[in-house]
């Protein structure tokens, strides 16, 4: 099976969307045969890669005719049948979507219903339950895929339960701050009761032919978003952030406590915020990395722009690892 990495948090604001953009783009570009999933409803990151014209093609009235993550769900929905292909877009040689859709938060009450269901080894809801895993599955195996990015909403509701059952690893992008801490101790119990929970169901999938994600959703490390400093939020108190990140993760979300000797093994990378390449980027409709003078990256710009591209590399061969 392609290895399915999720990034997630239940807070919103920590550059998330951006962060598994800049990610598939580097992989795409090492050469790696990426498959970015937009399974957040508000759909950033299918806006990220396309622009209003092909925003417009997956997104056609009546709705019944949008190319989407949600296409791929509605046969299951209906009771029709099973999933669907889903329809990728293709962005280059190695780099393909499967596109979000506001649509799909009308599946998150099936999701719900539906979760019960499996310990009572209804195979309905072993095939809703496991929709996304197998739809994204078959998507990159049409595609030659070698690794799946999943991008989600920050909530805690039955899409990203399910999408995260799907996920073999999660990373979990933050910046240091009070809000990210609050996350992390509301993330960690869920994560692991959503793994247990699904493990607990497995074994009564009525349905051998019917292949179902392992659940595994192992704690990959977390991300530092170097968010500029606000006048606002002094330097100290940022320092402060940083500094109870790492034993909050290893708390709230490994569940392991310590008393002495902690030593943090599980910051994957901190990363600055670049905030003025964005706008040049997003204009340009290309990844920080990928700016040119033409794009208005001149002297510092372009430095700047350059040296986002080796921080980048480096974490996308750490995740890889």
């Amino acid at each position: 099976m392609i290895p399915v990495i999720a990034f997630f948090n239940n807070k919103g604001g920590v550059g998330k969307t951006t962060l598994v953009y800049h990610v598939a783009w580097k992989l795409a570009d090492m050469g790696y045969r990426v498959l970015a999933a937009d399974l957040d409803p508000q759909a950033n990151l299918t806006g990220a890669f396309l622009d209003e014209d092909e925003l417009e093609e997956i997104w056609p009235e009546p709705p019944t005719l949008q190319q989407t993550i949600f296409s791929s769900l509605r046969p299951l929905i209906a009771g029709t049948g099973d999933i669907a292909d889903a329809p990728t877009r293709h962005i280059n040689s190695y780099l393909d979507l499967v596109p979000g859709d506001i649509a799909l938060s009308s599946f998150e009450d099936e999701l719900s219903a539906q979760w019960p269901n499996c310990l009572d080894g209804q195979e309905r809801a072993f095939r809703v339950t496991s929709a996304f895993w197998r739809i994204l599955q078959r998507a990159a195996s049409r595609s030659g895929g070698q690794v799946i990015l999943i991008d989600l909403g920050p909530n805690l509701g039955a899409i990203n339960r399910a999408a995260l059952i799907a996920a073999d690893f999660i990373v979990v992008p933050l910046v240091p701050d009070l809000f990210s801490l609050q996350g992390l101790r509301n993330l960690g119990p869920s994560i692991r009761k959503w793994r247990g929970g699904w493990k607990s169901r497995l074994e009564k999938n009525p349905e051998p032919s019917l292949d179902l994600p392992k659940g595994d959703m192992s704690p990959a490390g977390y991300i530092v978003l170097q968010h500029a400093v606000r006048l606002d939020r002094p330097v100290q108190a940022y320092a402060k952030w940083m500094a109870r990140i790492p034993l909050e993760y290893a708390q709230s979300v490994l569940g392991q406590w310590y008393t002495v000797g902690f030593k943090d093994s599980n910051q994957i990378a901190s990363l600055k915020h670049y905030r003025s390449l964005m706008p040049m980027a997003q204009e340009a409709r290309k990844p920080i990395f990928h700016l040119k003078p033409a794009d208005g990256a001149l002297g510092a710009h372009l430095t700047a722009a350059n040296a986002a591209g080796k921080e980048l590399g480096a974490l996308a061969t750490e995740l890889l690892s």
